[in-house]
């Protein structure tokens, strides 16, 4: 059996999320389809990180073991040429069996896209709109409590099936580009809806709808009902995922 691995990258708006559904609308189920008729064998693909509905990725990585013996451009070219538009394998390689997509990896990195305008710009659709102005400073400020390891049960949803709410995060950055802004985290791993559900409540604290202490307070309640709402998906993309080196993962990205 050979295992291979793949990188891709995706915009979740055409897509329900990566897990494969009845109804076949996710990047798995049409990621599998292309695959398989590549292999012609049936495959379980395991993805690196689970995204939602409408959560994009510019970096993703899976693995399948095939009995298959196919170039490393058939894996490439040959799956794109029957993938929808919006998703593209951007590269192969086949490694032993001691990588896995999800447990190989060493940590994950979303960035959560936003911006502030009077109207919505159709052209950003990558990014989430708020229509009131945001304190970007108050809301760097109200972030920095959740850098470290932490319970993060008030952040999580109630369908996670995570066996532990505690997570590490190594850094939080609020950065920002001409008329846009994007929080960047990087962290051992998420938790179900874990950056979208932050991003509801430092909005709280951008918009002046609650103080900065007021994040941390909520963090250690450990108590999903105190945190705002879970803010819109398509501002959010799995950015980055970090591997042992000795698996050339980037290199599936250059």
């Amino acid at each position: 059996m050979n295992r291979v691995a793949l990188g891709l990258c995706y915009d979740g708006h055409d897509f329900e999320g990566w897990q494969t559904q009845p109804h076949g609308r996710t990047v798995q189920d049409h990621l599998t389809k292309s695959i398989e008729a590549i292999a012609h064998e049936p495959l379980v693909l395991v993805c690196a990180g689970r995204t939602d509905t409408g959560v994009h990725a510019r970096q993703q990585v899976v693995h399948f073991d095939t009995s298959a013996n196919r170039p490393v451009s058939a894996w490439v070219k040959g799956v794109n040429n029957t993938l929808p538009a919006s998703v593209s394998v951007l590269g192969a390689k086949v490694l032993d069996d001691e990588f896995h997509a999800r447990f190989s990896a060493i940590s994950r990195t979303y960035r959560y896209y936003f911006y502030s305008a009077s109207v919505r710009d159709p052209f950003k659709r990558f990014m989430t709109w708020v229509h009131y102005p945001l304190d970007l400073d108050a809301m760097r400020r109200a972030s920095a409590c959740l850098i470290g390891t932490h319970d993060f049960s008030a952040f999580r949803a109630s369908q996670c099936q995570a066996a532990s709410p505690v997570r590490t995060l190594h850094a939080m950055n609020l950065l920002e580009q001409d008329d846009h802004a994007f929080f960047e985290i990087h962290g051992n791993a998420f938790l179900h809806h874990m950056v979208r559900n932050l991003m509801g409540s430092l909005m709280e604290v951008g918009l002046h709808r609650q103080p900065e202490d007021w994040l941390r307070e909520v963090l250690e309640s450990k108590n999903r009902s105190l945190a705002a709402k879970t803010y819109p998906a398509q501002g959010l993309s799995l950015w980055n995922i970090e591997y042992p080196p000795q698996y050339g993962i980037q290199e599936l990205f250059a």
